[in-house]
């Protein structure tokens, strides 16, 4: 009779196979890479033979992986055998841009907001279905514990942030939304209803402004404005977080105003 093979060395072959498999992948990724690089070094389209000179990878492994490019978007193809950087990398480093410039522009005003307040303030943009905090201006004066640190992420229809965006949405957009998250709950206030989440986004388009009334965190109320770019997107939001008891509708006039002054730094100009 056969003896089975030990287990051992089954277990060193399975880790193996996965130590392969990730060599692979980032031999992909650096194939991926040095094919972009290429492309970036001329101005004009370049042909597969070129990029495969320039890149010493075998012209089938070039032509495949381009394939997968062209498919994401990353390379245009321009002819049969010939290639560009495509569109989407102008779009994601658009987005790159935008969101380090937010960054600048914001910081200053934020201080001064905070200064004035004594409160946290906030500055987050969009990622998907969520908010994420990309800057904050705090100090020991705040009196309250931060709750979430820069980087930190909350669901949209939580957030007062959250909620700019949603209003921005169309219905088709709001309703895949709901639909994906279903809309769940943090605390007894949550919107965890689609007709209750409409009309909060309806006075949020009346307004011009958004609130967060302990949906994310008890003890937590947040009154929130919306940054634009020079094109009139929405790019982020600009929010003060303070004690559910102590936040006063003073402040609304002064974060719109401040969240209006880092727009104009970004090149938006309000009509009327």
């Amino acid at each position: 009779m056969t003896k089975p093979a030990p287990a051992a060395k089954a277990g060193k072959a399975g880790k193996s196979g996965r130590a392969e498999s990730g060599k692979t992948a980032v031999q992909v990724l650096e194939r991926m890479v040095s094919l972009l690089d290429g492309l970036a070094q001329q101005a004009d389209p370049v042909s597969l033979k070129e990029l495969s000179s320039r890149t010493g990878l075998h012209p089938s492994t070039a032509h495949r992986i381009l394939n997968d490019l062209v498919w994401a978007r990353f390379v245009d193809r321009v002819e049969p055998g010939t290639y560009q950087l495509g569109m989407r990398l102008l779009e994601l480093g658009n987005l790159v841009k935008t969101r380090l410039n937010v960054r600048d522009a914001a910081m200053g005003p934020m201080r001064e907001l905070h200064r004035i307040t004594a409160q946290p303030v906030n500055l987050s943009i969009r990622q998907a279905d969520e908010i994420v905090y990309i800057e904050r201006a705090v100090s020991e004066r705040s009196g309250m514990q931060v709750v979430r640190a820069v980087g930190g992420r909350a669901p949209l229809h939580l957030t007062s942030v959250g909620k700019l965006f949603l209003a921005a949405d169309s219905s088709r957009s709001i309703q895949g939304y709901v639909s994906r998250t279903g809309l769940a709950g943090h605390t007894r206030n949550s919107i965890t209803e689609p007709a209750v989440l409409d009309r909060e986004l309806a006075l949020v388009r009346a307004r011009g402004y958004a609130r967060d009334n302990e949906e994310l965190e008890l003890g937590v109320r947040c009154i929130a404005a919306g940054i634009r770019d020079d094109s009139g997107q929405l790019v982020a939001g600009l929010s003060i977080s303070a004690p559910a008891d102590f936040v006063q509708d003073g402040w609304i006039e002064l974060l719109c105003r401040t969240a209006s002054q880092i727009s104009g730094a970004l090149g938006y100009e309000a009509i009327g």
